[in-house]
């Protein structure tokens, strides 16, 4: 699944400053964890030293002597704390200690053949500190949400001339020759995308004019000899005196005319881009019928049945000429491959299912009959194609957005299918 530019670039500022939120964060937290504790062994430093100053100054001002401690007990405090009897052990200097779960802390120093046991309670003042840090990263997240907000924010203005360009692309139609204007675009690169899209593009249009012409030229100037072939084969079948293998060969001119005509329209059809738009209701019916009518001889000739079972009033949404190749194109494979039987056209769910009782499709051949310059190899074919009739007829089926499957079972026959939305009765 792809991701928007916009949403990587937000993603990544968003990561990265909330990291360096966090991380600046957690380290504040350390920085004043630190000088907390700096601060608080300063003032008792000091304390102490100017408790024992005034108590070697005036030994009556020595707290009560404690005989479990076996030293004096003295409290910064004004409510006196019971210390536990294991303080005792304890050396000389600052401990912190867990008394009825609060943290305090308890010098010990020298006091002649005694020890000095000075208590502090900085609950309070820890508390206030824990709160200010507590805020600190509440504030820390209040400013990762404002940063996700901002960092989308900031990735459109940053991707906003990426995603005009992309609907400028958009908007452009293959074969035009207007060209996007770099001066509506800010950023270096993206005048220079600009520019060798144009460049691309301008290209592009050039080559797709000149298979147009040249597609073109070849279909209209295949015509005039098709149609004079196609005309002397019809002079030439009106005389009696043509009999036998030169009445066959005549018809075998005939119909090569007749597919290099269906040829050339096709060609010209593809070469026109706008006729994807050129769709009305067709009678499938009908058509069948008329694309069926070039082959009734050969249809006679191999004694085929063609059953049309399908409604008279049934009308499907598609172009008429694109269609009449596709069903020409189809009955001429299906015809060509089938020597007894019948041809069966039904149509249901907005399918028309073309079955013929020919010798099938083997399974690995399936895939490939749509590639061009294909043929299933089949000896049972006397006048095979030359594998291009099948490939015009995807490359319409596409054009005009027609789903076509194909299904075979050697010995059992071949089944085309195509989607042909119908036009919804009211």
């Amino acid at each position: 699944m792809r991701n928007s530019l916009r949403f990587k670039v937000a993603l990544f500022f968003s990561v990265l400053t909330i990291a360096l939120l966090v991380a600046q964060a957690l380290g504040v937290r350390a920085l004043a964890e630190a000088q907390e504790e700096r601060l608080i062994a300063a003032l008792i430093r000091d304390d102490m030293a100017s408790v024992i100053k005034s108590y070697q100054a005036n030994p009556a001002l020595l707290p009560p002597f404690d005989v479990r401690l076996n030293g004096y007990v003295s409290s910064a405090d004004r409510m006196p704390i019971a210390l536990p009897e294991t303080v005792r052990t304890l050396p000389f200097g600052t401990h912190e200690i867990i008394i009825d779960d609060r943290e305090i802390h308890v010098a010990i120093a020298s006091m002649g053949t005694a020890r000095l046991y000075r208590v502090y309670n900085f609950n309070i003042y820890e508390k206030h500190f824990k709160e200010v840090i507590n805020a600190l990263m509440g504030g820390t997240g209040i400013f990762a949400l404002l940063t996700i907000w901002l960092s989308f924010g900031l990735s459109a203005l940053l991707v906003r001339q990426v995603a005009g360009l992309a609907r400028q692309v958009k908007t452009l139609r293959l074969g035009e020759s207007a060209a996007i204007h770099p001066g509506k675009y800010d950023e270096t690169e993206l005048v220079g995308l600009v520019e060798a899209f144009n460049d691309y593009h301008q290209r592009m249009a050039d080559m797709m004019a000149r298979e147009k012409e040249f597609t073109g030229n070849v279909s209209h100037e295949l015509r005039t000899p098709l149609t004079a072939i196609k005309t002397s084969c019809e002079l030439l079948e009106q005389d009696t005196a043509i009999q036998g293998k030169s009445r066959a060969r005549l018809q075998q001119i005939e119909r090569a005319a007749d597919n290099m005509r269906e040829l050339a329209n096709a060609l010209l059809m593809l070469a026109r881009e706008d006729s994807a738009r050129e769709v009305e209701p067709v009678a499938m019916a009908k058509m069948i019928e008329t694309a069926l009518a070039p082959f009734a001889a050969r249809l006679e000739q191999k004694g085929l049945d063609s059953i049309i079972d399908i409604d008279g009033e049934l009308r499907v949404v598609a172009n008429r000429p694109a269609l009449a190749i596709v069903l020409s194109n189809l009955i001429d494979n299906a015809v060509r491959h089938t020597d007894h039987g019948r041809l069966h056209f039904r149509y249901a769910n907005g399918w028309l299912y073309i079955e013929d009782t020919g010798p099938g499709i083997p399974a690995h051949a399936i895939p490939h009959v749509f590639d061009r310059f294909y043929q299933a190899p089949s000896p049972d074919t006397p006048t095979p194609g030359v594998g291009i009739g099948l490939s015009i007829v995807r490359k319409l089926c596409e054009r005009y957005g027609w789903s076509i499957e194909i299904g075979s079972e050697p010995g059992r026959g071949t089944s085309v299918s195509l989607r042909l939305p119908a036009v919804s009765r009211t």
